[in-house]
């Protein structure tokens, strides 16, 4: 059985090992980075957890990171997320995800660019449910979004997404937690 502390450990040096090294390349995409503020309400169980997050994540070309061909609206996700729950309590959470991101540019306007996205993360949570078993777990994640182009304004973003928590089996208490979360943020 893992503990909380090797999981971690583990889950950090697999996320870590990717192959993040970026080869020069014509056609690469530059590397863009960004901010948001997440909201998130806890359907399951119950829903009387809410929490607040700020993200800073990078966006890469898939091709510069990967060592295998992408389609050109294929982009990689690496994002880390700090936050806290504001009901019924507060307390801390924080995490590190890495997503695949497509643009769907068949449905592209003049100023929206929607994309699909969907990945998997290590988060800590600063509390435990009950049946929850550890505080560091999985964090799969998918959603919809799109990117607004505000001209002046810069390049913004809304998002949302399927959110869950659980320890995947590493322990026999495996209550996990399912949420919905409403994301906004900006480009830099």
């Amino acid at each position: 059985m893992f503990s909380e502390k090797k999981m971690a450990v583990l889950s950090i040096i697999l996320l870590f090992s990717l192959p993040l090294a970026l080869w020069a390349n014509d056609e690469i995409v530059p590397t863009r980075f960004g901010t948001g503020l997440n909201y998130g309400l806890v359907y399951d169980p119950g829903n009387e957890i809410d929490f607040i997050q700020v993200s800073f994540f990078a966006l890469f070309d898939y091709d510069a990171v990967w060592f295998h061909r992408a389609p050109e609206a294929l982009r990689f996700k690496v994002e880390g997320v700090a936050g806290a729950t504001v009901t019924p309590w507060v307390r801390g959470m924080a995490s590190i995800n890495m997503l695949a991101l497509y643009f769907l540019d068949p449905l592209r306007g003049k100023s929206l660019r929607p994309y699909i996205e969907g990945g998997i993360g290590i988060i800590y949570n600063d509390f435990q449910v009950d049946g929850q078993g550890l505080r560091f777990n999985f964090n799969p994640q998918a959603g919809i979004g799109t990117e607004l182009d505000l001209g002046r304004a810069g390049t913004w973003f809304a998002a949302v997404r399927a959110h869950h928590v659980s320890n995947g089996g590493l322990h026999t208490d495996n209550r996990g937690l399912n949420s919905v979360l409403f994301g906004v943020g900006r480009f830099f």
